[in-house]
């Protein structure tokens, strides 16, 4: 005899193409998945769908895209939509990802760590 619980779901039953209403990101406005987004202090309607609302409820403080896209369990393509129309809404303010730092000067670092075993 098998447990026969009903499996809590963890997405939404909601088709993403009808969550971003068929909507798709060009190339020219999309946003990474590392690019930083948080809301604004505006107060948003009550008429915004539920994905916009759950949104707004996660990003008070800095988060990439992706992580928005796992707290509200939608995919990120999907979020990246949602998050574009935020954006033109002026509810959500974004930072570009920080871009990979350069190479770091060896003979720099070995000054350093020659510097440091002649204080040990």
């Amino acid at each position: 005899m098998t447990d026969r619980r009903p499996q809590e779901r963890t997405t939404s039953a909601i088709r993403p193409y009808v969550i971003t209403r068929g909507r798709e990101m060009s190339d020219a406005q999309t946003l990474a998945w590392e690019s930083l987004v948080m809301a604004t202090d505006e107060a948003f309607p009550a008429s915004l769908q539920p994905e916009h609302q759950k949104i707004l409820a996660h990003c008070q403080g800095l988060l990439s895209v992706a992580e928005v896209a796992a707290h509200i369990g939608q995919p990120p393509s999907v979020v990246q939509v949602l998050l574009a129309d935020l954006i033109e809404w002026g509810l959500i303010v974004t930072r570009p990802p920080i871009p990979t730092a350069e190479r770091a000067d060896v003979t720099m670092l070995r000054k350093v760590l020659h510097g440091l075993e002649s204080r040990l």
